[in-house]
């Protein structure tokens, strides 16, 4: 069984710096074949995609996180990371990483992590 797991919130002034993990258990993520997206969800608000990174490589990000936060690799302990800089009040949110499997070019399915809670406080 496929699960999604994220780490690395918590409490942090304005300013401060956060690096969330994402990982999973039951399969190892492909890093040339998987889709992994982090998205947030403040209270009261829609679920938000904050940042992705493709099998090729390709990132994206929401246009109020650009310049503040990356999405990244790490084949040393097969996670991808958001290194989260300059915090905002504003990017106080549940934090959620979400896995799209891959093999030979067939989507295996979406997994969802059960959130990380990051509070920036002003």
């Amino acid at each position: 069984q496929v699960q999604v797991m994220e780490s690395g919130g918590g409490l942090v002034q304005a300013g401060g710096s956060l690096i969330l993990s994402c990982a999973t258990s039951g399969i190892r993520i492909a890093f040339t074949e998987d889709a992994i997206s982090w998205y947030r969800q403040a209270p009261g608000k829609q679920r938000e995609l904050v940042a992705s990174i493709s099998g090729s490589g390709h990132t994206d990000y929401l246009d109020a996180v650009k310049g503040r936060f990356t999405i990244s690799r790490d084949n040393t302990n097969d996670t991808v990371n958001l290194h989260m800089d300059s915090l905002k009040y504003e990017d106080t949110a549940v934090y959620y990483c979400k896995v799209v499997l891959s093999r030979a070019h067939v989507v295996l399915g979406d997994y969802w992590g059960q959130g990380t809670q990051v509070t920036v406080s002003s």
